[in-house]
């Protein structure tokens, strides 16, 4: 299962004729590990992801996804074991039907169209999608959209999934149902977001960036209350991890999908 795992090794990265993007970032996620990544906007959130599909390739330093270094020459592998969910669907889908969508990634690699049709069929029901395969993908709600995109991505099962901002003009409703569906996938994760509360839910641990810099790397909730390095990395403490006015306690141990305002009443 080595190509669950992705690392990191001080990569540096500045766009041409720009400042540094990001300055020696360092860190590791295991097999089945589900990480947030969270900071302020510019502090290289996006600009990380990209490193780790190969979208960008570092000035210096660089990035392994299982046994194999990603450069120019192993991309194709790279973004078959790399699925990544941009942050706007429509990004994504660009086929005249939901079901050309999916299927195009496995086709293009290759697949026989038989088995290519019952692999979308599946993915499609993994995200409760499959009754909107004839649909337009223009003609979808976020929400729907949201779950093609992450099928056209799990079309070509990967070991790895990378997801920006997963939660970016969904309605409550439809953030909540993202988040069910993510939590039920044994995939090794990386989410980029600054939903907080979807970090609490979906993620054990966090990276927080400040600067282009690994400002923090631990427990997300015990990250997350502490007030002075949100502040530093241009955050707010979480509604859900705030003491209440009443009786001073926080509200740490309570997952994070509960009323946040509860505890303000």
């Amino acid at each position: 299962m080595s190509h669950h795992r992705l690392a990191v090794q001080n990569v540096h990265f500045a766009y041409p004729g720009g400042e540094q993007v990001l300055s020696g970032l360092s860190f590791e996620i295991g097999h089945g590990d589900s990480v947030g990544v969270v900071g302020a906007n510019g502090a290289g959130k996006t600009t990380l992801l990209k490193h780790l599909n190969g979208i960008l390739l570092p000035n210096q330093g660089h990035v392994t996804v299982g046994d194999v270094r990603v450069t120019e020459g192993s991309l194709a592998h790279v973004r078959q074991t790399v699925g990544t969910v941009f942050q706007d669907p429509d990004d994504q889908l660009f086929m005249p039907s939901v079901f050309e969508d999916v299927a195009f990634g496995p086709l293009n690699f290759g697949m026989d169209a038989q088995d290519c049709a019952s692999r979308v069929q599946s993915c499609l029901e993994q995200v409760g999608a499959w009754h909107l395969k004839d649909r337009a993908p223009h003609q979808l709600s976020g929400g729907e959209k949201r779950r093609v995109a992450i099928a056209a991505v799990l079309s070509m099962s990967p070991g790895i999934l990378l997801l920006d901002e997963p939660s970016t003009g969904l309605d409550p409703k439809g953030r909540r149902q993202i988040i069910d569906l993510l939590k039920g996938f044994s995939h090794s994760k990386v989410i980029v977001s600054h939903d907080l509360e979807l970090v609490r839910d979906l993620c054990p641990r966090t990276i927080v960036l400040c600067e282009g810099k690994v400002a923090a790397d631990g427990k997300t909730d015990a990250l997350l209350m502490d007030a002075a390095l949100m502040d530093r990395a241009g955050l707010e403490v979480p509604a859900s991890l705030r003491p209440c006015l009443s009786c001073g306690k926080t509200n740490a141990l309570q997952p994070a999908g509960h009323d946040p305002q509860a505890m303000l009443r």
